[in-house]
Formats: structure tokens, C-alpha cells, sequence
């Protein structure tokens, strides 16, 4: 079980730093790259910096490490040129790579498990639909946010953000990543809360031992 002295975390932050060094070799566009690989480089200094005052679950660990692959992958080839969704696209016949999709369904799957962990550990809040419906609100609100830094990226660096975007010629693009955001942590909600919710008593059961 995963608390403050599981190896685990450890394990899996060595991992994904050898998938940021691999994606970080000869990038498809090196302003790109660094764009899309950000939020996995904030989001590995806040775990370091609160690895001892609030170790996450096995569970939440184990997702944002699988979110971080999403991301070096994506940042590497840029969203709409990995392989992996050239060869969905062909094998179904589809329009365009789906990877980014992957990608924002991917950000609403893991995030919100987290937003749930830290509300159910730090509030007054307990299983059941009001921690499910503020969780889902979090991770609309980053999305939300997420899509205006796009926005932003774009007004800035002009035909250069094409990349960062992603759009693929298609004009609700933005809607699509927010729905897919919005399906992605609802599936999260529906296969994992059980699962969740067992994790974080163990690990507050082991905070207590400790403590004691």
C-alpha cells in the first residue's frame, strides 16, 4: 500500500522521467513539445513537494503516471500526428487522428480522481453525489481553462500554435475536448469510486498508525 515510505511513487516518477527524456529527443516541433509536456512537469513538482505532508493512493499515483505517458507521447509527435492514431484512424476507417481525443478523455479520466481524493481527505465532503458532482465540476473548470491557454497560445504565437491546437480543420474541436473531458471522468467515477474509496481508508488507516 502506498504511503510514506511505499517505493512505489519513487519508481514511477524514475519511469516517467526516462518517457520525458525519450520524448524530449528530436521532438515534431520543440515549442510544441515543451507546450504539451507543461502541465506533467507542474503537476511532478506539486507531487514531489507534497509527497510527505499528503501522499496520494496507489490509485491516483498509478493514473497520473499513465495521464503523463498520454501527454510525452502527444508532445513528442504533436497530437494530431502520433502514429498510434494514424493507425486507429486506418484500421476504422475514421477522418482524422482521434489521439487527441485519447488525450482529453484521458484528462477528464485521471484528474478527476485526484480532485476527488484531495476533497474527500482535506473537506467535510464523503462518498456519495455531492463529492462526484463537485469532482466532475473541478476537472470541467480545468478543461475549461485549458482550452482558453490553447486560445491564448494561438493569439500569441500566431500559425506557429497550429500545432499546440490541434484542431484538424474541425470547428467544434473545443467542444469535443470538453465533452470528451466531461465522458472521460464520469467513466472514471463509474468504474474506480469503490475502488477509491477502499484506497484512501487504508492509506488514512496507515497515517493513523504512524502518527501513533
Amino acid at each position: 500500500m502506498t504511503g510514506r515510505g511505499s517505493r512505489e511513487p519513487g519508481a514511477l516518477l524514475a519511469l516517467a522521467c526516462i518517457a520525458l527524456g525519450v520524448s524530449a529527443i528530436a521532438p515534431h516541433d520543440r515549442p510544441t513539445w515543451l507546450l504539451e509536456v507543461t502541465p506533467a512537469l507542474v503537476a511532478a513538482a506539486i507531487l514531489i513537494a507534497t509527497r510527505r505532508s499528503f501522499p496520494l493512493t496507489p490509485l491516483a499515483y498509478r493514473l497520473l503516471f499513465a495521464h503523463a505517458l498520454v501527454l510525452l507521447l502527444g508532445g513528442h509527435y504533436t497530437y494530431a500526428e502520433v502514429p498510434l492514431g494514424f493507425w486507429v484512424q486506418d484500421a476504422l476507417d475514421l477522418a482524422r487522428n482521434h489521439y487527441d481525443r485519447l488525450g482529453h478523455f484521458t484528462q477528464g479520466f485521471v484528474p478527476v480522481i485526484v480532485a476527488r481524493e484531495v476533497m474527500l481527505r482535506a473537506s467535510p465532503l464523503g462518498p456519495g453525489r455531492w463529492l462526484a458532482w463537485l469532482s466532475v465540476c473541478v476537472v470541467l473548470a480545468a478543461s475549461a481553462f485549458y482550452e482558453l491557454v490553447e486560445w491564448w497560445a494561438s493569439l500569441l504565437g500566431g500559425v506557429a500554435a497550429d500545432a499546440f491546437l490541434g484542431t484538424q480543420g474541425d470547428v467544434w474541436d473545443t467542444q469535443w475536448d470538453m465533452f470528451l473531458c466531461l465522458c472521460g471522468a464520469l467513466t472514471a467515477l463509474a468504474l474506480l469510486s469503490g475502488r477509491h474509496d477502499r484506497e484512501v481508508v487504508r492509506l488514512t488507516q496507515l497515517a493513523h498508525r504512524g502518527e501513533g
